[in-house]
């Protein structure tokens, strides 16, 4: 792999880690990367690098979240549940000694929210996410959905801004909440809407506060982007050559790097500000998108 090749690597790699977190499309920032620098490799792997990319910027949340996220732990029993325990039956004993001893049941609730919330885009998206990357995939429908997106979150701001979240911690997120929050990330298949930006405007409708709505998106991107690394790369083969594993690997360790560094600032800045800032970009991108693509159609 040539060095130019690799700087290309470590500037997809940026770009994923500090668009992939902030509410500002990271699908619409790689189409016009990619329109100016274009890596050298077939189509069908650059799908796939694309997408698998996203488990660098992955890695970053369930290293900053571990001890919010991990569920497992050893502790002693007291003598009292002890007793308790023994009291049921055997089959019961086993089960119950396993939770008491090794499992934090406060973060096992938190992973069931999470699943819950993840069942929308398994169900209404998964089906279609072909026919979606197929038809939608284009700069037209990435520039209207980075505008239409930064509009609402612009007036979503004005309209909560007299509002007081009826949640604001984690622990306080209630299922019915978590999957009201995953009907939102359903809409984030259409390209430009960003995963991100759809589930933090949902979670604010219903009444979360934005660190609690970014940080739900964080947790809720985990098995969602796992998910599709996996059926991208099943979908291609384990055929990848030496060149093509170099540059997933640089690509995923540069967005882990700086999708640490996104999140930081996103948890930072929302603690002081809201969103409307990111509307704005989203709007001027958007525009910028549409006139950029159009004067190239209309000069060829």
């Amino acid at each position: 792999m040539s060095v130019i090749e690799f700087l290309k690597v470590i500037l997809l790699g940026i770009v994923e880690g500090i668009t992939e977190w902030l509410p500002i499309s990271s699908t619409g920032h790689m189409i016009l990367v990619d329109e100016f620098i274009k890596l050298d490799v077939s189509k069908d792997f650059k799908d796939v690098f694309m997408v698998v990319i996203q488990l660098g910027a992955i890695l970053a949340v369930v290293v900053l979240y571990w001890n919010k996220l991990w569920p497992f732990y050893i502790k002693k029993l007291p003598r009292r549940t002890e007793l308790a325990i023994k009291k049921k039956p055997k089959w019961a004993q086993v089960i119950l000694t396993f939770v008491e001893r090794f499992c934090d049941k406060e973060k096992w609730i938190l992973w069931f929210k999470i699943v819950v919330a993840c069942i929308p885009t398994i169900v209404i998206a998964l089906p279609f996410n072909d026919v979606i990357e197929e038809k939608f995939m284009n700069y037209v429908v990435v520039a209207i959905a980075l505008i239409v997106y930064g509009v609402l979150f612009i007036v979503i701001e004005n309209y909560n801004h007299k509002r007081t979240p009826s949640c604001t911690s984690i622990e306080d997120l209630s299922f019915k909440t978590a999957f009201l929050i995953g009907c939102f990330q359903v809409l984030s298949v259409v390209p430009g809407t960003s995963r991100s930006g759809s589930t933090i405007i949902g979670g604010i409708l219903v009444g979360t506060s934005r660190t609690v709505a970014a940080e739900f998106t964080f947790f809720l991107g985990i098995p969602v982007m796992f998910g599709a690394s996996l059926l991208k790369i099943v979908k291609f083969g384990l055929a990848f050559t030496t060149t093509e594993v170099i540059i997933l690997l640089v690509g995923m360790v540069v967005a882990f790097v700086v999708s640490i560094l996104a999140i930081k600032f996103l948890m930072g800045y929302i603690k002081k500000h809201d969103f409307k800032a990111f509307g704005w970009y989203r709007i001027v991108l958007g525009v910028l998108v549409l006139g950029y693509f159009i004067g190239k159609t209309l000069l060829s």
